[in-house]
């Protein structure tokens, strides 16, 4: 095998893992996003929050558990791009 169709493929098996394993994060990330604004809007019926312990330090499990799945879809962000700089490079190799 010539080093074009190894970086090929190598390329394409990181996006191709990328998107499979950075799928599931960003969609838990999202389900969070959806809950955080969906209690905000139930706090502000409610008469404001500053009751919550949100309120009270600003910070909540939520947020943490954001801030994980974040860098987890920027690793796997990552390797894609480094998949597809491999895939460019075996056209550029060739």
């Amino acid at each position: 095998m010539t080093i074009n169709i190894v970086l090929w493929l190598v390329g394409i098996a990181l996006v191709l893992i990328a998107l499979w394993r950075g799928r599931s994060p960003f969609a838990r990330m999202s389900e969070l996003d959806r809950l955080a604004d969906n209690a905000k809007r139930y706090e502000s019926w409610r008469g404001g929050g500053s009751r919550t312990a949100a309120g009270a330090n600003g910070r909540t499990g939520a947020d943490e558990m954001r801030d994980v799945l974040r860098r987890q879809v920027y690793l796997w962000a990552g390797v894609g791009v480094v998949g597809i700089l491999l895939v460019v490079g075996g056209f550029l190799v060739r």
